[in-house]
């Protein structure tokens, strides 16, 4: 364990998931959606349906809802600002980052999928029109708010996952970059576009796009502030699956909440180990990366669930994980 000695963020990492896994309910940090959403139907559906028990509300920028039932542990963050594209702007990034605050305390959400609530679009990256209100000297601590937030986001322990129905650009590309796993429907568009306006990603673009196609691939692109649609960006490596969008424009959605049904069932504190390795051994050596996967399976030894899975796969029934 002494190769550990310079990975403080892990030793961090794992003090932290100690000492929040008794976590805390969500319900009093949750944002009302502005327009229910049905597990089975994605988030655009017949008025007068009623998804959830609690009451649904007009929300602003963001809404937050978790779900309940059998996808019990999926949180769905839906961004809302059809008449902006949704372009992040300072209120959205305070919506957001109360959002994210809340889901890493609590040891029940099992994923979290990012999606849009407007038809048509992801995100359309910063909300310009905002931006040149600014005064100058604003732009900097924005801009570090919209990376800090980014970053935060893809800090969660927990697995995320971006729903691209429509266009994702700029930052609204860094924004699913952040996330574990991307789905785009094959008619999104998304590019980091940057260099259009002779400024260069700035939250986080140049080196998640790089982590996830290659940096040859990567340059290209912004260098040229390229767009590609999701049969390109699968080919690429950008995004795990392109799915044919549908009539109700949430094709990818609907993909994405298949798959965090795929990872509900699985013990959570393992996944959130899983995750912890993946992402900590990347950024180093093999024998330091072997290491770190070490320390993460001691995490997972003395826990019920263990115990849980060795017991249901002897009595051959499903586990009950509880994260314990």
């Amino acid at each position: 364990m002494a190769s550990l000695a310079g990975c403080g963020l892990l030793s961090q990492f794992l003090g932290a998931v100690a000492a929040k896994r008794g976590g805390c309910s969500l319900q009093e940090h949750a944002r009302p959606l502005q327009r229910l959403f049905r597990p089975d139907r994605g988030p655009h559906i017949r008025p007068g349906r009623r998804a959830y028990s609690s009451d649904s509300k007009p929300a602003d920028d963001l809404s937050v809802r978790y779900l309940d039932g059998s996808d019990s542990g999926i949180v769905v963050f839906g961004i809302n600002r059809p008449k902006a594209k949704n372009a992040i702007s300072k209120n959205l990034v305070k919506m957001m980052s109360e959002a994210v605050d809340a889901v890493k305390v609590n040891n029940k959400v099992r994923t979290v999928i990012v999606c849009s609530l407007v038809p048509g679009v992801f995100c359309a990256g910063a909300d310009l029109k905002e931006r040149a209100k600014m005064h100058q000297n604003e732009v900097g601590p924005f801009v570090s708010k919209a990376r800090a937030l980014i970053t935060e986001l893809g800090n969660l322990p927990m697995p995320t996952i971006a729903a691209i129905d429509g266009a994702a650009l700029g930052g609204g590309l860094e924004l699913a970059l952040a996330c574990d796993i991307r789905v785009a429907a094959t008619s999104a568009k998304m590019g980091l576009v940057e260099t259009k306006l002779a400024i260069i990603p700035g939250a986080g673009g140049t080196q998640r796009l790089p982590r996830a196609i290659g940096v040859s691939l990567a340059k290209e692109l912004i260098f040229a502030g390229r767009v590609v649609d999701g049969t390109q960006a699968k080919e690429l490596g950008l995004v795990n699956h392109a799915v044919e969008q549908n009539n109700s424009g949430d094709a990818a959605y609907h993909r994405a909440l298949d798959l965090a049904r795929e990872f509900v069932p699985q013990g959570p504190i393992a996944i959130r180990m899983a995750k912890l390795a993946i992402n900590q051994g990347i950024e180093v050596d093999l024998a330091t990366g072997l290491a770190i996967e070490e320390a993460c399976y001691a995490q997972v030894i003395p826990t019920k669930d263990r115990i849980e899975g060795l017991a249901a796969f002897k009595e051959k029934r499903p586990p009950r994980y509880k994260g314990e």
